[in-house]
């Protein structure tokens, strides 16, 4: 099968540090060419995978200040693969919200559209302009609100499991983890809280986007004392893993609804359960009572900390490996691409 995938430019393929649709571009290009698929990634020009690479720019967008209009370069990307879809591509794949639903319905390639992030009033109105287009959910919770919208599959994300070395004990002394943009949504000051009520200490990591920078400022780093509370930054891959896997529990406090959650899989895939907030995807990531604590408030989050220390870690990895795998996502994947093409060709 000849496949376009195009990804957000905003960062590299795979991403630097933090960055869920790139991670997840990133597994599902290089697991489609070692199937045996003609893959084409559409992508900032510092990407890295085992597929074709096509770029309008030679970095990610965010690492070049000189940018003033980033969707200018989405615009061309996109010009471009459109242009040329018809000869080239059985199929495309977008990662890219909205931003090729216009060019999707013109053009005779179908379009496959993976929506990674929540609805927002302004994003359900053009969404609801393009119905008809094919999408991918990757969570059923996501299909909330519903939109009459034209949904052919749900993928929950992958991980490459390899990745992730099996902590079977915490270390001592114990610590809770926190990872993920300190952010209003991710509920970094809810993490703090739990930590304190507790008596443990919190090793929080994760960027502070220029959004919230005056919410990092006024809310979080008052509460950080170099102690209890750990801010680490943002930090890499390897850094990440050693974190979750060497936790007694991670902390998933959100405070809206989440369409997927890739820190939970990475935690349990390391062994360590996670208790988190009953929004969004979160009771279909994380099996509750064995691999952690779906929870309805703080309080009752403050309350499991005990609890999730007991469960069992080997049956963390082990629900991951089977549910949540690359090789899972892209046999879904790939049965959502002959799902659109059957159907493409009734028409």
């Amino acid at each position: 099968m000849r496949i376009a995938q195009i990804s957000p430019l905003w960062e590299r393929v795979p991403p630097f540090r933090y960055g869920g649709i790139e991670l997840i571009v990133k597994l599902l290009t290089d697991e489609l060419v070692r199937r045996g698929h003609e893959v084409t990634l559409f992508a900032s020009g510092d990407s890295i995978v085992k597929a074709k690479l096509h770029s309008v720019h030679n970095q990610a967008l965010r690492l070049d200040s000189s940018i003033q209009e980033p969707d200018i370069y989405h615009q061309m990307i996109l010009a471009d693969l459109y242009q040329e879809a018809y000869a080239n591509f059985d199929i495309i794949h977008s990662h890219m919200g909205y931003a090729a639903l216009p060019y999707s319905r013109f053009a005779k390639t179908p379009t496959v559209h993976t929506l990674h992030g929540a609805f927002t009033p302004d994003t359900a109105k053009i969404f609801r302009r393009f119905s008809e287009q094919p999408l991918i959910s990757i969570s059923k919770s996501q299909r909330e609100p519903c939109l009459d919208l034209n949904y052919v599959h749900t993928v929950y994300n992958g991980i490459d499991t390899a990745a992730y070395p099996f902590y079977s004990e915490p270390v001592q002394p114990a610590y809770l983890a926190f990872v993920g943009r300190i952010s209003p949504q991710k509920g970094a000051v809810e993490a703090i809280k739990i930590a304190i009520a507790s008596g443990l200490p919190l090793k929080m990591a994760g960027k502070v986007d220029a959004v919230d920078i005056d919410y990092y400022r006024e809310q979080v780093e008052p509460l950080i004392d170099g102690e209890q509370i750990q801010y680490l930054g943002e930090v890499s891959h390897d850094d990440k893993v050693s974190l979750l896997g060497e936790a007694t529990v991670t902390l998933f406090p959100i405070t809206w609804r989440e369409p997927f959650g890739l820190v939970m899989i990475e935690s349990m895939a390391a062994g360590t359960p996670v208790i988190a907030m009953n929004l969004g995807s979160v009771p279909e990531v994380i099996a509750d009572g064995k691999t952690g604590f779906v929870c309805d408030d703080l309080n009752k989050m403050i309350e499991m900390v005990p609890n999730a220390t007991k469960l069992d870690r080997q049956t963390c990895r082990e629900y991951v490996f089977n549910r949540f795998s690359v090789e899972s996502m892209t046999n879904e994947y790939e049965q959502a691409y002959s799902m659109v093409l059957n159907s493409a060709q009734t028409l």
